[in-house]
């Protein structure tokens, strides 16, 4: 028995039913014993979820997904995806030798330190969903990233599931010499596009620095591409999307046609990857749709809050993700205010210049009639927003409690895109002033 142990797990069970604690558990325990990490004896079964965008609910989609199928699975559901948080995790689901309960463990994992976990964690499968770039002064360049997640899995010999339409990701399958590669993609479809005006990090080949050849763009980089000179991106996917039904919500992959749980092409791409993991152990994708056409987002993904008009809230961190959300938006019929949140603490970044990356002059049509500027930097996002030609849309309420006042009293479906630590508090607030 170790004393330690027993006493984070004791701390645990106190704080789970007050709905109180966090990863506070697992911060006690790296207190206690810096090593405790490297001593948990892992299922399995162990898939890691990394990459800039769609982590959380990737990897909740493939944990739902697993559970369905019938295996005892324990995740980091609220994305606590660093040190403390995975400790308390595997803290709060082993016996006393550090024997961690479960049929598998599905681990969301910070790209920035998954090169550190994974020699802990023990994973026989690793899902990359896309890298793009990201809080750089958090971050760095994501070039680093990538090549430190190519350091530790250049011997790696499990399933590598991997983004076969993102050249920064597909980059890893050229260093793994020893995993399984197995690439999921997405085929032309409604929104593909030939050209793209956002922002596009895979530009050119990792291999020779010639040109990428686009057949067609889903978002940003992501897209169906190959480097004409030695091939690189020609690729066969063990998940290929041949259609995507965006008016039924729904795709269609091995002749099968899956539920989409939001009708967005990112969503689409988490789907596939969930698919992916599936068959790589030789499981049932009935339990993916099953999951898809049930699985509800939470904590800022889509989620709504009843106002006096439904109020939907978006994390956003990234040029790439708010283009997205904002896609998301304008494609919601009838008239909307628009409420942004941006912050600069240590979790958002501190560079808030990524702003002027995102294309938020797609804002400026009829239908969305107030833009409302809120959070620590609610006056650089109102300038950014009158360089687009909204200023004569554009309210700056710093309180974040009176931005959604406002909301409220404006009896209009309103759209809040927030920053992370803008997040949390907002959702409190909301939850507060909503409708039951």
């Amino acid at each position: 028995m170790d004393l330690k142990l027993k006493l984070v797990q004791t701390v645990h069970k106190l704080l789970k039913p007050t709905g109180r604690g966090g990863s506070f558990p697992g911060v006690l325990a790296l207190k206690l014993d810096p090593e405790m990490l490297t001593k948990f004896r892992m299922p399995g079964i162990v898939v890691l979820v990394t990459g800039t965008n769609g982590k959380t609910t990737t990897s909740n989609l493939i944990a739902e997904s697993l559970r369905k199928a019938g295996l005892n699975t324990i995740n980091n559901r609220r994305g606590d995806n660093l040190n403390v948080g995975i400790t308390t995790l595997l803290a709060s689901n082993c016996d006393s030798h550090y024997n961690v309960q479960a049929d598998a463990a599905v681990i969301e994992v910070d790209e920035l330190t998954v090169f550190r976990q994974f020699d802990n964690l023990h994973p026989t499968h690793l899902v990359v969903t896309n890298f793009f770039r990201d809080q750089l002064d958090r971050a760095g360049e994501m070039e680093t990233i990538i090549r430190k997640i190519q350091a530790v899995t250049e011997n790696f010999e499990g399933h590598l599931i991997l983004n076969g339409d993102d050249p920064n990701v597909v980059r890893i399958a050229d260093t793994a010499k020893k995993a399984q590669i197995n690439f999921f993609s997405v085929g032309k479809n409604k929104v593909s596009r030939k050209t793209t005006d956002e922002a596009s990090e895979g530009k050119f080949c990792p291999r020779c620095g010639h040109p990428l050849i686009y057949d067609y763009y889903q978002y940003s980089h992501i897209g169906r591409f190959s480097c004409k000179r030695d091939g690189f991106g020609e690729i066969t996917p063990e998940t290929l999307v041949t259609k995507v039904d965006y008016e039924n919500a729904s795709f269609t992959c091995d002749n099968k046609v899956f539920h989409s749980f939001i009708n967005t092409i990112y969503a689409i791409y988490n789907c596939a990857a969930v698919v992916t993991v599936l068959k790589t152990l030789n499981l049932n994708t009935d339990a993916a749709d099953a999951v898809f056409r049930s699985f509800v987002l939470k904590e800022g993904r889509n989620e709504v809050f009843e106002l006096s008009k439904p109020c939907v809230i978006n994390l956003v961190k990234n040029p790439t993700g708010a283009n997205e959300v904002m896609k998301y938006i304008l494609g919601q019929p009838g008239d909307k205010n628009v409420c942004i949140f941006l912050n600069d603490n240590d979790q958002d970044g501190h560079d808030v210049s990524w702003i002027w990356d995102a294309h938020f002059e797609r804002l400026n049509i009829p239908e969305v009639k107030t833009i409302v500027c809120s959070g620590l930097r609610a006056y650089d996002m109102a300038l950014r927003l009158k360089y687009e030609g909204l200023e004569d849309r554009i309210i700056v309420i710093e309180d974040a409690s009176k931005a959604v006042d406002w909301l409220d009293q404006a009896d209009m479906n309103s759209h809040i895109i927030a920053t992370y630590t803008a997040l949390h508090s907002t959702r409190a607030i909301l939850r507060k002033k909503a409708r039951k």
